[in-house]
């Protein structure tokens, strides 16, 4: 039992901060984002025995935030804000710049079905393989949703005033 506890927090310590900023860019609110995190990490311990492959934690918790996170707005109704303030998120190396804000939002307005793709790949780092066994997907599909993701992405990132400015 110490082995398996050891080996949950050895896991817990190595992929807490990117567990947090793909709750990040599911939720964009921190405190909501580290709950979603704990839960995730609570929910994996309590069910750790039906992982049947350590190889697979990684995507496995990454399964288990995305359905807590879902499972968070089928029991509430999310929080309003202001579509133009920057979020305070008290992490080191959080770019706060206007072109970063941009991007950001262009990133929260894409369709869920477009944006979590994404954020599995750029975040997450999973291959299109994996993300189509996350999200329940063919491989084809996550590839036309990466695309898609992409160029919407480029072309309201292209046509923002803010893009202009930077120049």
């Amino acid at each position: 039992m110490a082995k398996l506890r050891t080996d949950f927090d050895t896991l817990v310590k190595a992929l807490a901060p990117e567990l947090y900023r793909y709750a990040m860019g599911l939720c964009h609110n921190p405190h909501t984002a580290e709950d979603l995190v704990q839960e995730t990490f609570l929910r994996g311990w309590r069910s750790r025995k039906d992982l049947r492959d350590a190889k697979a934690a990684r995507a496995w918790l990454y399964t288990i935030l995305r359905n807590e996170h879902a499972r968070l707005y089928e029991r509430q109704r999310p929080e309003a804000h202001d579509p133009n303030e920057l979020p305070d998120v008290p992490v080191r190396g959080y770019d706060t710049s206007a072109a970063a804000f941009a991007t950001r939002r262009a990133l929260a307005e894409l369709e869920p079905e477009y944006r979590d793709p994404l954020l599995l790949q750029v975040i997450g780092g999973f291959s299109c393989k994996e993300i189509g066994g996350i999200l329940d997907l063919n491989t084809n599909t996550v590839l036309t949703r990466l695309f898609r993701a992409r160029k919407t992405l480029r072309d309201r990132l292209t046509d923002h005033p803010l893009k202009e400015a930077a120049q």
